[in-house]
């Protein structure tokens, strides 16, 4: 644990990537891996991660994101797409997974299936496709501590306009909504935000006990 929170003061929101800099790919399987071991509600996972490395798709898409940097200058941009109008097809095919996964008959699981329904399906599509997107920032915090234990840096970013996001990527007919991006690297020696002591709530300020 001493060393989750060492990596936790370690990491900070990178401004200047190294480009000269680039994520190993068995680094970048071990994010992956990360990132697909996170939690979800019900394990249902109601996103897709998209791993972009094409400059020239990475240029088309700075200026969607308020023209930061390190959109282009980072070895990998991730962007987080949560699933929109998710309901009963999805939760079955979840259904089916576990069943395979775990050699059960489908039939068994029917009334965990129809719970879920119940509780999803039957929401406003605007409800559902808030409740996708919040489902990506667990994820999110899943590569943010994996990749902070390897040492290389992540930028998480909310500063863009998904629309324009989805329209250059296609996202809509995926049935897809960029939720959240992240760029992953390396800091350059130049960015002097590394030097900054963390600014943080005092436990005082932060929890309440009852």
């Amino acid at each position: 644990m001493s060393n989750f929170i060492k990596d936790a003061n370690w990491r900070y929101a990178t401004k200047k990537f190294d480009t000269t800099k680039k994520v190993s790919n068995e680094d970048m399987k071990t994010l992956k891996e990360a990132i697909r071991l996170s939690a979800s509600s019900y394990g249902l996972q109601p996103y897709k991660v998209i791993f972009i490395e094409n400059p020239e798709i990475r240029v088309q898409l700075q200026p969607a994101a308020w023209g930061q940097s390190q959109i282009v200058e980072a070895s990998h941009l991730l962007v987080f797409a949560n699933m929109t109008d998710f309901g009963d097809a999805q939760i079955e095919a979840h259904i089916n997974n576990v069943a395979t996964t775990r050699g059960l008959p489908v039939d068994a699981l029917k009334g965990y299936s129809d719970f879920m329904k119940s509780k999803i399906s039957t929401l406003p599509l605007e409800n559902r496709n808030v409740w996708t997107s919040k489902q990506t920032y667990i994820a999110l915090c899943n590569l943010l501590n994996a990749a902070a234990e390897l040492k290389i840096d992540v930028t998480p970013m909310e500063g863009f306009e998904p629309a324009k996001i989805n329209e250059i990527l296609g996202l809509e007919a995926l049935g897809l909504n960029a939720s959240l991006l992240a760029t992953v690297g390396y800091r350059h020696s130049e960015d002097d935000t590394q030097n900054y002591v963390k600014v943080r709530k005092s436990n005082e300020e932060l929890f309440i006990n009852f």
